[in-house]
């Protein structure tokens, strides 16, 4: 193994146990009581009850965290899928058509990627007062729809995957813009798609600063934003600290079986030998 290969290994090796240690501590702290989070080590076991704490964490103040879980998944669920979809199109559309103001468009597009997303949340909180939709779930999910970084993605994809001949073809063919769409382009662009959604659902799913902006009703909190709530009052209600350490296992089972399902989507060379040469 060469000097350099050595050096890789060690600094993948040093940034794995950096971004590992703290899901460890968190897997080991969530089968602890309270006596024993503060009174042992806090890299290993001790008397471990994980059944009985997430019990706990899901039955306290009638199951309020099971409505918080849900409600992470329709924002984030919904929202990755929708902002996929619209990604796509609006990504396929900037690589394959031409129109006028395309490239403005596009540059639009590459502005809204440079802004924050805490940026908007006051704006944002302003428009749907108007509308008479704060404490809503229309409040978190319909922001949640838009990908400026999707976009981006998926027209770069496009134009790098998606052949002309193969699009002249399915027109030939008799096949309208959106059967090519949802049948052909759609497919052939699995790996952007799966990384638009990866990114969103993550986004959405650890959005925290959107919901407490425009939610005031507990029962419509994301986990997010749940968890500090817990974490605010622990000090009245000791065993709240224990809560939110087992409430924040699970919450990053969902992210971690996403990524798992999913993996097996990032493949290239989907149009490997459909146009003949």
């Amino acid at each position: 193994m060469t000097p350099g290969r050595i050096l890789l290994v060690a600094v993948l090796t040093i940034a794995a146990i950096y971004f590992l240690v703290p899901v460890y501590w968190l897997i080991v702290a969530a089968t602890k009581n309270n006596d024993s989070l503060y009174g042992s080590f806090g890299f290993w076991f001790d008397n471990p009850q994980l059944l009985h704490n997430l019990g706990n964490v899901f039955s306290y103040d009638h199951h309020i965290y099971l409505q918080w879980t849900l409600n992470s998944l329709l924002y984030a669920g919904v929202g990755a899928v929708l902002a996929t979809l619209f990604s796509a199109a609006a990504g396929f559309a900037l690589a394959k058509y031409r129109f006028r103001g395309r490239e403005a468009v596009f540059k639009f597009v590459l502005a809204g990627v440079l802004l924050p997303s805490t940026a908007l949340a006051l704006p944002l909180y302003l428009l749907f007062t108007k509308l008479h939709l704060t404490d809503t779930y229309w409040a978190v999910l319909i922001p949640s729809i838009v990908s400026p970084f999707g976009v981006y993605l998926c027209r770069i994809y496009a134009e790098a995957s998606v052949p002309d001949s193969v699009l002249e073809a399915a027109r030939v063919d008799g096949a309208g813009e959106e059967r090519i769409f949802a049948t052909l382009v759609l497919r052939i662009m699995t790996p952007a798609l799966v990384t638009v959604f990866l990114f969103q659902f993550v986004h959405i799913w650890n959005n925290y600063f959107l919901p407490l902006v425009m939610l005031s009703d507990d029962r419509k909190y994301p986990i997010t934003l749940g968890l500090v709530t817990w974490q605010t009052t622990a000090d009245r209600v000791p065993e709240l600290t224990q809560y939110t350490i087992g409430g924040a296992f699970v919450s990053v089972i969902p992210l971690a079986v996403a990524m798992l399902v999913l993996q097996r989507f990032w493949r290239t060379g989907l149009t490997e030998g459909s146009v003949k040469e």
